[in-house]
């Protein structure tokens, strides 16, 4: 019922289960959440949590929760099953902490290509995978909050809806997937393009 583009995690029985409004299709489901994000995003920039600890396994929850909360029940909860993508679902909490830690060094270092920075970031977050479903979109979003927290214009991501099936998605899944052999050159480029 609610089967998204390819590359996108399917939602499981119990995930479904989990939805809060009452909606019959994907479209209907997209327009929900778009608005659920959109509050998130205007939480987000006046948030002193994010601003101040970003870079923690609390918040990122927390950004998780906000951007799906009104749509469902488990938003900022850690998936506790495997996915199609992402670490052994056990592995969440230290890989969240791995991540933030990594970052924060990087940061201290004086990383001076925050456009590098960033594209790693975030195909770190979305390999890590850790929720049920909104990985992408809460990537994007937390990705674009840690550069807008150090004074960095955040990213275009194609200038395209990436939840819908386009040419834009599929360079953004190959970049993706380019990452996923090591080499960041595709992403970093893409999220600017």
């Amino acid at each position: 019922m609610f089967s998204g583009p390819p590359g996108s995690t399917p939602l499981q029985p119990d995930d479904i289960n989990g939805l809060i409004p009452d909606l019959q299709t994907l479209r209907e489901l997209n327009e929900f959440e778009q608005s659920n994000i959109t509050q998130a995003y205007l939480w987000a920039n006046t948030s002193r949590s994010v601003k101040n600890s970003l870079l923690s396994a609390a918040t990122i929850k927390e950004i998780h929760r906000r951007m799906f909360d009104r749509t469902w029940t488990w938003a900022g909860e850690l998936r506790k099953q495997e996915t199609n993508i992402g670490v052994n679902w056990n592995q969440i909490p230290i890989q969240i902490k791995i991540l933030c830690d990594d970052t924060e060094y990087r940061l201290r270092e004086g990383c001076l290509d925050f456009d590098y920075l960033g594209a790693w970031f975030h195909h770190r977050l979305v390999s890590i995978h850790p929720f049920p479903n909104g990985n992408g979109r809460h990537a994007r979003l937390t990705t674009d909050l840690l550069l807008k927290t150090h004074g960095v214009p955040v990213f275009s991501w194609g200038r395209a809806n990436l939840g819908e099936k386009s040419e834009t998605r599929e360079g953004y899944i190959n970049a993706l997937r380019e990452a996923d052999g090591g080499d960041l050159e595709e992403l970093k480029n893409f999220v600017r393009s």
